[in-house]
């Protein structure tokens, strides 16, 4: 795929990339989604940084889709930025999407929109660790790395650019609350990295085979998502908060087992009383590296291999596409 003469369509989300602290020193407090996708990218070049060749070559066009903190990330923005991507990834003269997104639910917005998309495009996320006036801002840079990326791959796909780093959706996970480079793939590893506005693609990197779990057109009104919680073993876990649970009509619910998907004596017997009233039931593990080995030991469904907040996500989108096909 050429991207040169083509299109690249930016979408705004808010985040910390468009947040503004009280003065430029100031940099781990401040309030985000303030600036709009026009003005971020419009910092991205300027006099002192002229865009590099590959992007002289490109169009581009912003459109806000939404403007909130990602911690209030929510079902109906979801949709939405869902549709506008299908929306912009048939038409033939755009090349690639970028999102920018905050970072504290980015996973899991990523993970979802490569469950709902028919990819035969790029979508590129990227975000910061400091608010946009900061003196030092990262965000500039890691959305300039992300149109490179953007106009230059021909690997379809949803990927996120931080810290020069570029990761692929299934695998990246926000690993650290301050620090700059925020996101990381476990054992899988980055994809491939920006230096020097060149892409580097890593040889070892493998790329997952996409998985398509509901079409865009196929998302119900918000409403009518499913209810799906996530509940944590740890010492001295009880089984109370689960029944309760059950008892308000949750729908699914994923368990952040410890070590290998490991699950009290007392969860257990809550979790198998929650799986005879028909809750949808999923094991990962609270353990930022390793997806659960499934053994004959483990009582629940353990093949997603995915962190528990992406778990969660594929139980939705599951229970979703069994309640459409009836």
């Amino acid at each position: 795929m050429q991207a040169n003469h083509q299109k690249i369509v930016v979408l705004g989300t808010g985040g910390t990339i468009a947040g503004e602290s009280e003065s430029a020193d100031e940099g781990l407090s401040y309030k985000a989604a303030q600036r709009g996708i026009g003005e971020l990218l419009k910092s991205v070049g300027g006099t002192n940084s002229p865009w590099p060749e590959v992007l002289k070559a490109c169009q581009f066009e912003a459109e806000q889709v939404a403007q909130l903190d990602s911690k209030d990330m929510d079902f109906e923005t979801w949709t939405r930025l869902a549709k506008r991507c299908d929306h912009w990834l048939a038409q033939e003269d755009v090349a690639a999407l970028v999102i920018t997104h905050g970072t504290d639910t980015l996973e899991e917005t990523a993970y979802f929109l490569s469950q709902v998309l028919s990819l035969s495009k790029p979508i590129v996320f990227t975000c910061a660790m400091r608010p946009a006036n900061f003196k030092d801002a990262d965000g500039p840079k890691n959305l300039r790395d992300a149109l490179i990326v953007a106009a230059t791959t021909k690997e379809p796909g949803i990927w996120l650019v931080a810290a020069g780093e570029i990761h692929h959706s299934q695998f990246v996970q926000k690993i650290h609350p301050t620090r700059l480079n925020a996101f990381d793939s476990g054992e899988t590893g980055a994809a491939g990295r920006v230096q020097d506005e060149q892409v580097h693609w890593f040889e070892t990197f493998n790329k997952p085979l996409p998985n398509l779990r509901l079409k865009v057109a196929d998302l119900p009104l918000v409403k009518q998502w499913p209810w799906v919680e996530i509940v944590m073993n740890h010492v001295n876990a009880n089984y109370q908060h689960i029944d309760a649970l059950v008892n308000a009509g949750v729908q699914g619910l994923v368990i952040a087992g410890t070590g290998n998907g490991s699950v009290s004596s007392k969860m257990k017997e809550s979790l198998v009383r929650a799986q005879v009233a028909h809750v949808q039931i999923r094991l990962s593990s609270r353990c930022n590296q390793g997806a659960v080995i499934p053994t004959s030991s483990h009582a629940f469904d353990a093949s997603a291999a995915l962190s528990p907040v992406k778990t969660r996500v594929a139980l939705l989108l599951d229970i979703l596409s069994r309640q459409h096909s009836l």
